[in-house]
């Protein structure tokens, strides 16, 4: 291959390093108001009354909108794929609030300072109700409902605060355990993290010159904003146009429609543009969050080292509102059970539980995170029972090429899997070239020490998903223009993730011409073709599948063209370095000439293309995970050393690329593992909504982390290739947490591992 594979520049580093106004707020029209959100005080009340008047009448001011004036229709803000499996659970505007910082109005006004002001003159009178905070309580007898509206839609058990709950068995769990000659139960600890994006939520609502909606806005999914924006404001679909722009960070909170609903209402009310954005208080409050859980796993083996029985008991806190609330909940089984698939004996069972909390969305890794700090943590535990290496227990128990699992078929995105056969894995290679590079044979169990500092060495595995298989679908257009040069169109959502770039070197592949020859346009709902968006870890695997089908058409009728030019059959041309060459008689044209004659000369034709793709599986990608830590035991300050990330993602298409997504998501796992935790007030108002309280990973905490590609070759996916963004983000807390135990031989069940948390450990032990 000679585009495919090679660490070409992104199609957009030129814009992107000299500071081109191509970001959704770099492109604001003259004249266009502001619009601002009045939040909630309480994490439960009823509206009494809201008296908008005085504001209204402050100069400036050109609309409010509250429950008492927008249509009361029930929608899911979660941007997934029809029919939504979120349930309908959220309105423009409520009559109740559900946790501090909920909507309870929106101003739009000439200023930002105008619209500041006019919040504080709205008057609101609420009925505060009793809250409940704590997802366990939440489903305890007499707990206040916290769902209690007659038009919710999709709710599991609204009385008793369940917005989403699986039960999956496979086998008989109490045998399995019975069978068993040890068995280890672990409970692991996830709190609330946010995603910290450096663009906030943004967007800019216009109406153009036929009066329809334009929304111009920082998302992952602008298909899906367009569906969603229609349904809550009752507008026909065909009267929407999203843009998606470039993106400062995503990672899940941008598949979220938190700003683009309530900007469209004010811009359809005040008939001119209205422009929205979140401060950085409003982005850890209201916009989106991990889902925080309590993982319990049970595990059961042989005296060989065979995991025979597996038992995964989560308690999700979906927050104030269902968004993902099932879909999360089934990853975290979904994307880790089948990873040890020798064991015969499975249930996974759990429950998404509404609180008074600020509402839990798409993250990263998307449930799996999750689910790897708890599983990876047992196999630790049942190693150490069994007295094996972890890494030796591990090999004999992960799944390998040509295997399946039951999990694949049973459990899927809000309904049944589909059964598949993994049909590439090179987890072995990364399992043992992590433990070469990480140094295992030689740190392990050492527990070296220098000073109060102790050193040791953990490891954790995992693998996630390509796409979600027969709902995740996308869509691209080839054009060939008359110079032979193409158009490549197409749908899908780059984050800064390099996708477009990707998408380019795959279709510069298959028509033989370098990247600089594709111009590429995406995101664009009234010009690109569909694409289910930025998610899933879907972009390599279907819409690069998509864009590889529509090429390869592009090349057919390239071929056909040419053959006339040089009186050959098709069958005998090949394209090569932005000619058509004949493989029989060495004779070539150039793409300019064969676009030129297409247009212009005989049998004139466009040489277009659109295919759509389907994920028919989803090929997951694979992980080994090596930490090395050092303690100190006066302290308890975990200092990190060295972190190595063996991945098999298929083919790499762009290596650079790959390796930058992969370390990303580990130093964004890192900074769970070791600092990051939303605090809340007992009455439910975050304490640390801000760059100085929430801390995340600064240049001078990452450790040195080493990641390699181990390629492998995907059948089903674009020229071999899997997917690479969320992987690497479920192996740092699980890895860190093996690797504290190594170092000090105490357990942390809860992150992040803080300085109090893991001297409190320390003293535990001592006293014990």
């Amino acid at each position: 291959m000679k585009i495919v594979g090679k660490s070409v520049r992104k199609v957009d580093g030129i814009a992107l390093a000299t500071g081109q106004p191509v970001f959704t707020l770099d492109a604001v029209p003259p004249g266009a108001a502001v619009g601002k959100i009045l939040r909630s005080p309480y994490a439960h009340a009823e509206i009494v009354r809201i008296d908008t008047s005085r504001a209204e009448e402050l100069p400036g001011v050109l609309c409010i909108l509250h429950h008492g004036n927008v249509p009361r229709i029930p929608y899911t803000t979660a941007g997934q794929g029809w029919p939504e499996p979120s349930p309908y659970d959220s309105f423009l505007f409520d009559r109740k609030v559900r946790f501090v910082g909920d909507r309870v109005a929106a101003v739009a006004a000439i200023s930002e300072e105008i619209a500041d002001e006019a919040l504080r003159l709205i008057e609101v009178e609420y009925r505060e109700l009793p809250a409940v905070l704590d997802p366990a309580e939440a489903t305890a007898p007499g707990a206040p409902v916290i769902h209690d509206e007659e038009d919710a839609r999709g709710i599991h058990d609204p009385e008793h605060n369940v917005a989403a709950a699986i039960d999956i068995r496979v086998g008989d769990i109490v045998r399995g355990f019975a069978e068993s000659d040890v068995v280890v139960e672990t409970t692991c600890v996830f709190p609330y993290v946010q995603h910290v994006p450096l663009e906030p939520h943004c967007v800019v609502a216009y109406l153009d010159e036929e009066d329809r909606l334009v929304i111009r806005s920082a998302t992952q999914v602008p298909f899906h904003v367009r569906r969603i924006v229609a349904r809550a404001l009752g507008l026909p679909l065909s009267r929407i146009r999203v843009i998606k722009p470039r993106i400062g960070g995503g990672f899940g909170t941008k598949q979220e429609i938190v700003l683009e609903d309530v900007a469209a209402a004010l811009a359809l009310r005040v008939r001119k543009p209205v422009v929205m954005k979140y401060t950085r208080a409003e982005e850890f409050v209201a916009a989106r969050t991990r889902h925080p859980m309590k993982v319990r796993v049970v595990l059961g083996a042989k005296k060989d080292g065979k995991i025979h029985a597996i038992e995964m008991d989560v308690l999700s806190n979906t927050g104030a509102y269902g968004t993902h609330s099932l879909t999360v909940l089934s990853n975290v089984g979904s994307k880790t059970l089948p990873l040890y698939n020798k064991a015969p004996h499975l249930w996974f069972h759990g429950k998404a539980v509404y609180t008074n909390l600020p509402v839990a969305g798409a993250y990263r890794g998307y449930g799996a995170t999750q689910g790897y700090f708890a599983l990876e943590v047992a196999v630790d535990e049942l190693a150490e029972k069994l007295g094996m290496d972890p890494l030796e227990l591990r090999l004999k128990n992960h799944i390998r090429a040509g295997e399946t699992s039951p999990i694949f078929e049973k459990i899927g995105e809000g309904r049944a899997g589909k059964a598949q056969v993994v049909r590439s894995c090179a987890l072995e290679e990364c399992i043992r070239e992590g433990a070469r590079r990480i140094g295992w044979e030689e740190k392990r169990g050492k527990r070296i020490r220098e000073g109060n500092w102790i050193h040791g060495v953990g490891m954790a595995l995992s693998m996630q998903g390509s796409g979600i298989t027969d709902i995740d679908m996308a869509a691209a257009t080839v054009v060939m223009n008359e110079d032979g040069t193409f158009r490549l169109l197409v749908g899908a959502t780059d984050l800064g993730t390099g996708s477009d770039t990707i998408l380019a070197q795959i279709a510069a592949e298959a028509l033989g011409v370098p990247v600089e020859a594709i111009s590429v346009y995406s995101s664009d709902t009234d010009f690109t073709p569909f694409d289910t968006g930025a998610y899933a870890s879907s972009t390599t695997y279907v819409s690069g599948g998509a864009v590889l089908r529509a090429a390869r058409e592009v090349r057919r009728q390239i071929l056909e063209v040419a053959a006339a030019i040089l009186e050959e059959p098709p069958e005998e041309l090949d394209l090569e370095g932005g000619h058509v060459v004949s493989r029989k008689s060495g004779k070539r044209v150039p793409l300019s000439e064969v676009g030129h004659r297409a247009m212009y000369v005989t049998d004139q034709r466009h040489i277009i293309a659109t295919a759509s793709f389907v994920a028919p599986e989803s090929p997951p990608p694979f992980a080994a995970f090596f930490a090395e830590v050092a303690v100190d035991t006066e302290t308890g300050v975990v200092r990190g050393g060295k972190f190595v990330a063996a991945a098999d993602c298929g083919t790499p298409i762009n290596p650079a690329l790959a390796e930058g997504q992969l370390e990303g998501a580990i130093v964004q796992g890192i900074g769970h593992t070791l600092y990051e935790e939303l605090r809340f007030s007992p009455r439910g108002r975050v304490r640390n909504p801000n760059l100085f309280d929430y801390r995340i990973p600064t240049a001078a905490d990452v450790p040195d982390v080493e990641v390699v590609l181990i390629p492998s070759d995907e059948p089903t996916g674009p020229y071999g290739a899997k997917s690479i963004g969320e992987i690497g983000i479920n192996g740092p807390a699980p890895a860190i947490a093996n690797a504290i135990h190594d170092a000090i031989g105490v357990r942390l069940y809860r992150i992040p591992f803080t300085p109090e948390r893991v001297l409190r450990a320390i003293r535990a032990k001592s006293s014990a």
